[in-house]
């Protein structure tokens, strides 16, 4: 069954990258040869989970990607942890994905509305599995140029080690953590 999932999972991400880069030669091909002479528009991925400090990351995002005449995904990656029992009361598994779901689309559609308002086209993908691997995984994929997150706000991430600073360990690609 697990391997089933694994197989299902990334197969959604092999297809929600296929349209990245198919939307990215729509987008490149329809640009004037003005810009493309002599540089490349940059992909910036950020990474967004709701908190004050990803919407942050991911303000400085959309203006880099302003600036830059660049294009801009924003990646949402939920953790592998299987619902459990809670106070001797088992959570379901539908449940659990549902309030996933609903907070993937929330994110998505606030995320496409900002980027909307200043006038840049967003994607958005939404996987699942240890954010720092999976964010690299997908801006690798994609031949992402940078990759943006917010700075933990959580005193144990300042012990333990911060999403930024896994990514920055891992060398992937350029990565600027946002201070607020």
């Amino acid at each position: 069954m697990a391997q089933k999932e694994a197989e299902a999972r990334a197969e959604r991400l092999q297809e929600a990258l296929d349209l990245a880069k198919h939307e990215d030669s729509a987008v490149s091909g329809s640009q004037d040869s003005v810009s493309a002479v002599g540089s490349t528009a940059p992909l910036i991925v950020v990474g967004l989970d709701g908190s004050s400090t990803s919407w942050d990351a991911f303000a400085w995002a959309t203006g880099e990607a302003i600036r830059s005449n660049g294009s801009l995904v924003a990646v949402y990656v939920t953790p592998e942890v299987e619902p459990v029992a809670t106070f001797g009361e088992s959570l379901g598994y539908a449940a659990v994905e549902q309030a996933r779901d609903e907070v993937a689309g929330q994110l998505r559609d606030e995320a496409k509305q900002r980027a909307r308002e200043l006038g840049l086209h967003l994607r958005f993908v939404r996987e699942r599995g240890d954010t720092a691997p999976t964010i690299t995984h997908i801006a690798r994929s994609l031949g992402a140029d940078l990759i943006v997150v917010g700075r933990s706000a959580k005193m144990l991430h300042h012990l333990a080690g911060s999403l930024g600073r896994r990514l920055v360990s891992r060398r992937d690609a350029p990565v600027i953590a946002v201070v607020p």
